[in-house]
C-alpha cells in the first residue's frame, strides 16, 4: 500500500485523476453541448500551456511565439478539411471547380503544388506534428547553439510570430488571408457539426491531453527532467559537467512545438475554422498567461489555468462587453499577486506536505559556495571572539617570528 501511494505521489496521479473525472464525467453531465464544445476549444489551448511548462518552467526558456506552432498545426489540418469541402460538386458554381473558394476569388485557376499532398489525411496528420517541430528545430538550433537565450530568445520568437502572421495575411490566394480557412464541415465524409460528433471530438481532445500530460510527467521524473531543472538553475555547471545544454533546450522546444501543433489541429476540427488571429504575438502572450496562472511548474495546473482564463474571458465578454478587457487584466493581476506560484502552488500548499514540496520544486537552491563561506566566517568569529571573564591575549611581536626572544 505504501509503495502504491509513493508511486501515485511520484507521478502526481492524484491531481491527474481529479482532472480526468472533472473533464470526462462532471462537465459533460452539467453543461449543454454548446458550452461543452467551448470547453473543448479551451482544452486545445491547454496543449500549448503544458508545452510551456516543459520549455519555460523546466527548461528555463521563455517563448513568446508558441502561437506560431499552434497555427501551423491548425492550418495543416484545415488544409485537408478545406480540400474535402471543396469537391467539384460543392464548388460547381465557381469559375474553377475543385479548388478552395478563396483561391477562386483571387483568380487562381489550379490547385497549388503545396496543397496537393494535403489531399491525404495521413500526410496531413503527419504534417500537424512534423511542420511545427521542424520550424522549432531550425529556430532553436540557430539560437541555442550560439548560446542565445533569455530575453533575446523571447524577442526572436515574437519576431517569428509576426513574420508568419504577415506572410499568411499577405498570401491571401494560398492561405485565405485575414479571413483564414472557414466552412470546415466534414472529415472523410463525417459531419463534424453534429452533436454526437462534438461529443466524440471533445473526448478525443481529453484523451490526447491526458496522454500528453503523462508523457511530459514521465520526462520530468526521468534523468532528463532532472537535467532540465539543473540547466535552468545552473546552466554553466551543467555545461562544465560535460552535457550539451543546447541539445536539451532544442529537444524541449521541439516537444513544446509538437504539442502546440496537436492542439491547433484539434482546434480546427472542433471549431471548424483557422485564421491568422491565432498565430500572432497577442495569442502567443495569452498562452504564456495560461501557464503562469496555472503554475509554470505544474502540468495539471496549466490545464486549470487555461480553463480559468478562457472561461473568465467568455463570461466577462458576454456579461460586461464594455469592461471585459479590464476585468481580464484584473483577474490575471489578482491571481499572480495572490498566488505567485499559480493555482498549482495553492493546491500544493494545502495538500499533505504541500509546503515542503512547493519549496523544493519552486525555490531556487542556495549556492553551496555561499553557505560554506558563511559557515567558515561563523567559525572564525567564534574562535577569535574573547571569552567572558578572560583577558585578551596580546598579539605577538614581530620579532618573535624572527626567533628574537630578547
Amino acid at each position: 500500500m505504501n509503495a502504491f501511494k509513493a508511486w501515485i505521489q511520484r507521478y502526481q496521479l492524484a491531481s491527474l485523476v481529479i482532472l480526468v473525472v472533472l473533464l470526462a464525467v462532471v462537465l459533460p453531465l452539467v453543461l449543454d453541448i454548446f458550452r461543452l464544445n467551448l470547453v473543448g476549444k479551451y482544452l486545445t489551448y491547454a496543449f500549448v500551456a503544458i508545452g510551456l511548462v516543459m520549455v519555460w518552467g523546466y527548461g528555463g526558456v521563455l517563448s513568446l511565439g508558441q502561437g506560431v506552432f499552434f497555427g501551423l498545426g491548425g492550418y495543416a489540418m484545415a488544409m485537408f478539411l478545406k480540400l474535402e469541402a471543396s469537391d467539384p460538386i460543392s464548388t460547381k458554381i465557381q469559375s474553377t471547380p475543385g479548388i478552395p473558394d478563396f483561391m477562386d476569388w483571387n483568380q487562381i485557376t489550379a490547385l497549388p503544388a503545396l496543397w496537393v499532398p494535403f489531399k491525404s489525411l495521413p500526410f496531413a496528420l503527419a504534417a500537424v506534428v512534423v511542420v511545427p517541430t521542424l520550424l522549432a528545430f531550425i529556430v532553436s538550433y540557430a539560437m541555442f547553439k550560439r548560446r542565445v537565450g533569455g530575453v533575446y530568445f523571447a524577442i526572436i520568437t515574437q519576431a517569428v510570430a509576426l513574420i508568419l502572421t504577415v506572410l499568411i495575411i499577405g498570401q491571401q490566394g494560398y492561405t485565405g488571408g485575414v479571413n483564414g480557412m472557414t466552412d470546415l464541415k466534414t472529415l472523410w465524409g463525417w459531419d463534424t457539426r453534429t452533436d454526437s460528433a462534438k461529443y466524440i471530438l471533445y473526448y478525443l481532445c481529453v484523451a490526447l491531453l491526458m496522454g500528453a500530460i503523462v508523457l511530459c510527467r514521465w520526462i520530468q521524473v526521468s534523468k532528463l527532467g532532472t537535467l532540465l531543472l539543473a540547466m535552468r538553475d545552473k546552466e554553466d555547471r551543467v555545461r562544465f559537467s560535460g552535457y550539451d545544454v543546447a541539445s536539451f533546450k532544442i529537444f524541449t522546444f521541439c516537444l513544446a512545438a509538437a504539442l502546440s501543433g496537436i492542439g491547433g489541429a484539434l482546434f480546427s476540427l472542433q471549431v471548424g475554422f483557422m485564421s491568422p488571429s491565432f498565430v500572432g504575438i497577442v495569442p502567443s502572450i495569452e498562452m504564456v498567461i495560461y501557464a503562469a496562472v496555472g503554475g509554470r511548474m505544474s502540468l495539471v495546473g496549466a490545464v486549470y489555468g487555461t480553463l480559468l482564463v478562457n472561461a473568465g474571458k467568455t463570461y466577462f465578454s458576454e456579461s460586461f462587453p464594455d469592461m471585459w478587457l479590464f476585468m481580464m487584466a484584473a483577474l490575471f493581476i489578482g491571481v499572480t499577486m495572490a498566488f505567485p506560484m499559480g493555482l498549482a502552488g495553492l493546491w500544493e500548499s494545502h495538500s499533505n506536505h504541500g509546503g515542503k514540496v512547493a519549496v523544493r520544486r519552486y525555490a531556487r537552491p542556495r549556492s553551496s559556495h555561499r553557505s560554506h563561506r558563511r559557515r567558515v566566517m561563523s567559525i572564525r568569529q567564534q574562535h577569535l571572539a574573547p571569552s567572558r571573564g578572560c583577558q585578551t591575549v596580546p598579539a605577538p611581536r614581530a620579532s618573535e617570528f624572527n626567533g628574537d626572544t630578547s
